[in-house]
């Protein structure tokens, strides 16, 4: 068998993945070896090599599915929802909060809200779904001030952002942001349900009330690569 046997494989089944829904599972390595009649190396680096072309994805203990990529676009003129961001995607957004606790904001948050290390607030912590998968993880500090119900809001309203509107009086907008590709570590890629040492992104927000400049919460957020293309969108968009 030529040692390129695997590519031809991987191009037969990329043919096949763009006809099917996003989220369909797919055959592993072993139906795959079978079909084609190779070996289970072959069948594995083919898969590996849809994955590297980021049109599956693995879940651990649960197959591979079809994947589809949706873009996440940060820019000025946008307001930083999550949720908002998804569905003009053409995607369903779902979250899952995990926690919302009283803490004194740890030097990183407290530094980049313009607070002294240890003031009050709260860490929202919750899961972020897009067309049913873990594609996004993380924290989202909130100062005691800005949002002293948050604990009880966010129990019948999941998206912050509509919560800084309704409570807050806030119009939310991106003061900074910055992302970058990090290696998933066990807790990241248990939470996003993806190997670890898979490529995440790491997304590291503050927002601030449009009209008064307040800062009002600092986000860090773990995202599949497989699943999000990270988009900035720097001055006027075309």
């Amino acid at each position: 068998m030529a040692e390129t046997k695997y590519l031809v494989i991987a191009e037969t089944l990329a043919a096949e993945i763009a006809e099917l829904p996003p989220g369909t599972k797919i055959a592993g390595e072993h139906e795959i070896a079978a079909r084609f009649g190779v070996g289970r190396a072959a069948g594995r680096a083919a898969m590996q090599e849809l994955a590297r072309r980021l049109l599956v994805r693995r879940v651990r203990g649960g197959g591979t599915y079809s994947a589809r990529r949706i873009d996440y676009v940060i820019s000025s003129a946008r307001p930083p929802s999550w949720s908002r961001t998804v569905r003009e995607a053409g995607s369903v957004p779902h979250g899952v909060v995990r926690s919302c606790d009283p803490v004194e904001l740890p030097a990183p948050a407290a530094r980049s809200l313009g607070l002294a290390e240890g003031a009050p607030g709260y860490r929202l912590r919750r899961r972020s779904f897009t067309d049913g998968l873990p594609a996004s993880w993380g924290d989202e500090w909130v100062p005691f001030d800005v949002l002293p119900d948050l604990p009880t809001a966010i129990r019948h309203e999941s998206s912050l952002n509509e919560i800084l509107r309704q409570m807050a009086g806030a119009d939310p907008e991106r003061a900074s942001s910055r992302a970058s590709i990090e290696i998933a570590d066990d807790e990241v890629a248990a939470e996003l349900e993806c190997s670890e040492g898979d490529p995440v992104w790491l997304v590291e927000s503050v927002n601030r009330d449009a009209a008064s400049r307040r800062l009002l919460c600092f986000t860090q957020r773990w995202i599949r690569a497989d699943a999000i293309r990270v988009v900035f969108e720097l001055g006027d968009p075309a």
